[in-house]
């Protein structure tokens, strides 16, 4: 191996090649160029030039994604995230989950991304709204710096941690580095968080995990002859890296894990086949002495301690413990059966490696049937289990077993980097809400890329002869993966694109065609939606969501038997489903079933303290009763609760006029005005308030704003028209009169109050000499 001059020497042991029976140490600096680098069918491309080919390579790759909508969690996390609104308290943020529910609350998801957050606020600042292209810009330009920065890392997991005289780091595999970056860069596994905005919490969470471990490699960048210096700042500043990447997602804390790899394999150069083999087997006993003179144990303890510091305060900050998942997020997870549940863990475990073996098969969503589970070990399934563990021993083998130093260093920090990140998404330290989730491999991912290029790399020492098509193999495979990102980016531009994408993928799964339902019913196509909500209610018979929705769309039919029918299953199978118990009511208010009704607007509300919109349903039951106290009571709750809720004003206004207190109908019109002041609807119900009263400018005034806002407002010209009737503004009246008749020709009592009109201004004509 060559030294480098002028550095901080790293102490490694020898390779097991040595003719010495036990292994020494040696202080060198760099480690030798990486014998197949030069093999790879690529240029050898300055640093600079490299990362600006990685980061363009992975613009091309998601760019026709930055015009895109806000699409499925989007709506959640971004669009009725009140965290994100300039309104809202900045400290809201630090005690909110991801989605803007407080954390101690037990239907809070327990994410936990507030770093997430204050950038989708500085975006929607910047914006100046809700709009989606500065959001998608910023993650697009995300993942292009990440690709970039992917080659400083793999530079230093492949070729080993070295510096030149002036103290840069250097590549010593610039061209496996590149093509490991460039995979990276156009992998269609990423596209969901790419494309995706919500998928921001990984982009940053990957970007400040690359910053922790390029931080603590600066910790070993010294000066000094002596073999235990290094920078305890910079293992200080790695580790708040790494509390940035976790405050951004959970995922961030796995870099103390890849960190400490890296120490432990390429810092100390521990051989851990040999490693253990002497301590299995007590051979040649451990010289801890050579451990502790390298500062290993000072340098893990110091990742252990802030590693459990970070995990105690996350657990503290979680409030009322893990978040509570259902079966229908992951099934196998509530398989009674340990070895069931084992094998079909590792079933997703295969299938999560095949999605970056082969991106094909891409969806939102992998929940609700679409991975059935395996109900026994005859499964034709149990072969991609087989198959997968047979891969990873094998590379594991080699990895340990290797006589080449610079393969099992290679693939050993491969596998820790495929592995580590992906190890709180496996299910072995507590239960995930999902099967499988794509956002969840974008780090897992840059280990799979370097794996890959140390293949190809390899593969072109072996068959020289045919590196020609190996070349076209890395620039098809490359043009494929562009091809397949830019196809499925633009899938992501739009939830119909995205939802009905995922048709083809997963059949079987009951929430792709509740979406793709919910989409039709958003756009108006309420026929064809009712195909798909009961298509996912055949699929997944207790889906209660699709029941709510499909009773909703029938109930607006006025099929209200089977609404009802739907909806009473859906609170038989969730009980403290608030919106099925309000919607229920609704229907049995319309079926003129009072007391169901009223007994199931009350069941909505003890499942939903603060429900403004139950007790606005709630005070029309009431109304339609004729319980006119407790209907203005009701509509008040809902003001209450949602001092912007304008048909509950509206309607105390309208039931005080109906009923002839009419100045407490006018108290009620502005006081709500007061709330609502550019709202027609209260205006107009409080200019008729007025006009019965005789305050007829006042009237006026109401009546005249109000047609400002909704020029084209039928009834409010023919109110207007009788005001100035009454008035005796007759011309005036004529005017309004016609107006609203041309608007709706139908409009009640229009007609007959203009021939009124027109008699009265026919008799005063021949009157007049």
């Amino acid at each position: 191996m060559h030294g480098a001059a002028g550095g901080f020497s790293t102490c490694i042991s020898k390779d097991k090649g040595s003719n010495d029976e036990r292994p020494k140490t040696q202080c060198i600096m760099a480690l030798s160029e990486v014998y197949w680098d030069h093999q790879i069918p690529l240029p050898k491309l300055a640093p600079v030039q490299a990362k600006v080919t990685v980061a363009l390579l992975a613009l091309l790759c998601f760019i026709n994604s930055y015009d895109g909508e806000f699409v499925f969690d989007d709506s959640e996390a971004i669009v009725n995230n009140k965290d994100l609104r300039p309104a809202t308290p900045l400290n809201n943020i630090w005690s909110n989950d991801f989605w803007g529910s407080n954390l101690s609350s037990n239907s809070s998801h327990k994410s936990y991304r507030p770093l997430t957050v204050l950038t989708f606020r500085l975006s929607y600042l910047l914006a100046g709204g809700l709009h989606p292209v500065g959001f998608h810009v910023l993650n697009i330009i995300l993942h292009a710096v990440i690709s970039a920065l992917m080659i400083d890392v793999f530079a230093i997991l492949i070729g080993g941690l070295a510096h030149d005289e002036t103290g840069r780091v250097l590549n010593n595999a610039p061209k496996t580095s590149l093509l490991a970056a460039l995979f990276f860069a156009a992998h269609p596994v990423h596209t969901e968080s790419v494309a995706g905005i919500v998928g921001r919490a990984d982009l940053l969470c990957a970007l400040f995990f690359q910053l922790s471990f390029l931080t603590y490699c600066k910790a070993f960048k010294r000066g000094s002859d002596r073999d235990d210096r290094f920078s305890v700042q910079w293992v200080v500043v790695s580790l708040s890296l790494c509390a940035a990447a976790m405050l951004c997602k959970e995922q961030g804390i796995t870099v103390l894990g890849v960190n400490a790899a890296f120490d432990v394999l390429l810092i100390c150069n521990v051989n851990v086949y040999e490693l253990s083999q002497r301590l299995l087997l007590r051979k040649n006993p451990l010289d801890v002495s050579e451990i502790l003179r390298t500062g290993l144990l000072t340098r893990l303890a110091l990742m252990g301690l802030g590693g459990l510091s970070m995990l105690y305060a996350r657990w503290r900050i979680m409030g009322t413990g893990p978040p509570a998942f259902t079966e229908v997020d992951n099934p196998a997870s509530f398989e009674e059966n340990v070895f069931l549940r084992i094998v079909n863990y590792n079933y997703y475990y295969s299938l999560n490696a095949w999605l970056l073996l082969c991106p094909w098969w891409l969806c939102f969503d992998w929940s609700m049937g679409c991975v059935p589970l395996i109900k026994s070990a005859t499964d034709w399934r149990m072969v991609w289990l087989l198959l997968l563990w047979c891969v990873l021993i094998g590379l594991i083998s080699q990895a340990l077993c290797s006589q080449d130093n610079q393969r099992r260093r290679t693939l050993t920090l491969g596998l820790v980097l495929l592995v580590v990140p992906f190890l709180p998404a496996c299910n072995l330290f507590f239960r995930v809400g999902f099967v499988i989730a794509e956002r969840v491999l974008y780090l897992s991912s840059a280990g799979y890329c370097l794996l890959l290029a140390y293949s190809l790399g390899h593969c072109c020492c072996r068959w020289s002869k045919h590196k020609k098509l190996l070349c076209v193999s890395v620039v098809g495979l490359l043009s494929v993966y562009v091809a397949r990102c830019a196809l499925r980016s633009h899938q992501w531009r739009s939830e119909r694109s995205l939802f009905t994408s995922a048709l083809s993928v997963c059949p079987l799964n009951a929430k792709v065609h509740y979406n793709v339902g919910k989409n039709l019913a958003d756009r108006g196509n309420t026929t064809t939606a009712i195909q798909y909500y009961r298509e996912a209610v055949r699929l997944h018979p207790s889906y209660v969501h699709a029941m709510n929705n499909l009773g909703n769309i029938l109930k607006e039919r006025n099929e209200l038997i089977e609404a009802e029918q739907l909806l009473s299953k859906a609170v038989s199978i969730q009980p403290d489903f608030a919106a099925a118990w309000m919607n229920l009511g609704i229907v049995q208010n319309s079926l003129q079933k009072f007391e169901d009704a009223e007994l199931s607007y009350w069941n909505a509300i003890r499942f939903r303290k603060k429900y403004p919109d139950c007790y606005y349903n709630l005070g029309r039951l009431y109304a339609d009763q004729n319980r006119h106290v407790d209907a203005l009571n009701a509509w008040r709750n809902a003001t209450v609760l949602k001092p912007d809720h304008s048909l509950a004003w509206n309607n105390m206004v309208i039931l005080l006029d109906n009923t002839g207190n009419l100045g407490q109908a006018e108290l009620i019109g502005r006081e709500a005005l007061k709330l609502l002041p550019n709202d027609h609807t209260i205006m107009f119900s409080l200019a008729n308030v007025l006009g019965k009263q005789q305050k007829y400018k006042e009237s006026e005034g109401f009546f005249l704003q109000a047609l400002r806002i909704n020029p084209n407002s039928a009834s409010c010209h023919g109110n207007l028209a009788v005001l100035y009737h009454r008035w005796g503004k007759l011309e005036l009246a004529k005017k309004h009169y016609e107006l609203s008749l041309n608007l709706d020709p139908e409009a009640p009592g229009t007609r007959e109050n203009y021939n009124m009109l027109r008699r009265k201004l026919d008799q005063l004509k021949r009157l007049t000499p």
